[in-house]
């Protein structure tokens, strides 16, 4: 079916991952049923705001763990295919964890995983000042794309949206919705976050779903929220606030991406394309 229900969940994540969950399923709770229904949450969905540390020893083995039980667990229970922002896995470097972005099907079974490719190593002039986010975590190495009827999902995950040649290899690869589960920095987020992705949708001619964390979290760090759902033109379809936990959902047609394709083939166009840079 090409008609989809995107569905984006904004939080203020804490550091204890059961307390999280049942949030969200609180929040899942709001949300309409429908046959074709894509749920996402944001970064840090799980564990959010803890101690140096928390993320590494609770990392579970990918496809095996309590946290990722949980949230198979709602997939089943709300009949919807869950897209996980975040959940920390454990790694090839046992002093780093991975930041994993999972998808479970309404069954609770795991159809696609992605590792957060490009890391968050910034200063920032928030409370935080500097972010070293390889110091912990682990980079990923693969592009990933799940394909689910008509429904073809990219994945990113926050600090990937500055990367447009990622966004590009996935439109490549058949692209029509693009999930940007994120944690944005007040001070980025004013700046930056729609203005990028817009241009993410824009430039891929795909819906964007972009969860976010929000508000003020219990280390007393603060993301920016603004949750957004997102045309293939570039036009906001729903937007969430600053602060507050909340689900924001629309209803759209896939085929809207191919209609705007077909009037206007950019992917074709592309000069940048390597076969035709040869």
């Amino acid at each position: 079916m090409a008609e989809w229900r995107l569905s984006a969940v904004q939080l203020t994540s804490g550091p204890d991952w059961q307390q999280n969950l049942a949030k969200v399923r609180a929040l899942m709770a709001q949300l309409p049923r429908a046959a074709q229904h894509l749920v996402a949450l944001p970064e840090g969905v799980a564990l959010f705001a803890g101690p140096d540390g928390l993320n590494l020893r609770l990392a579970e083995p990918l496809g095996h763990g309590p946290m990722q039980q949980g949230y198979a667990g709602l997939a089943r229970e709300f009949g919807c295919y869950l897209l996980v922002g975040t959940l920390p896995t454990q790694s090839a470097d046992p002093a780093k964890f991975s930041a994993s972005s999972l998808l479970y099907s309404p069954a609770g079974e795991l159809v696609a995983d992605y590792q957060k490719i490009h890391l968050f190593d910034a200063l920032v002039n928030d409370s935080s000042k500097q972010y070293q986010e390889s110091a912990s975590t682990a980079a990923g190495h693969k592009v990933t794309l799940a394909a689910v009827d008509q429904l073809k999902l990219g994945l990113m995950i926050c600090y990937d949206m500055r990367f447009a040649g990622l966004a590009q290899q996935l439109a490549q690869q058949g692209m029509n919705v693009l999930a940007v589960p994120s944690a944005f920095t007040v001070v980025t987020g004013q700046a930056h976050w729609e203005t990028l992705l817009r241009a993410r949708a824009i430039e891929t001619q795909s819906f964007v779903l972009a969860p976010a964390q929000a508000g003020t979290h219990a280390n007393g760090r603060q993301t920016y929220g603004h949750s957004l759902i997102i045309d293939p033109w570039g036009h906001i379809l729903a937007e969430g606030d600053s602060n507050s936990e909340m689900v924001l959902t629309v209803l759209v047609d896939l085929e809207q991406c191919r209609q705007l394709a077909e009037k206007m083939p950019v992917r074709q166009h592309n000069r940048f394309n390597s076969e035709l840079m040869k």
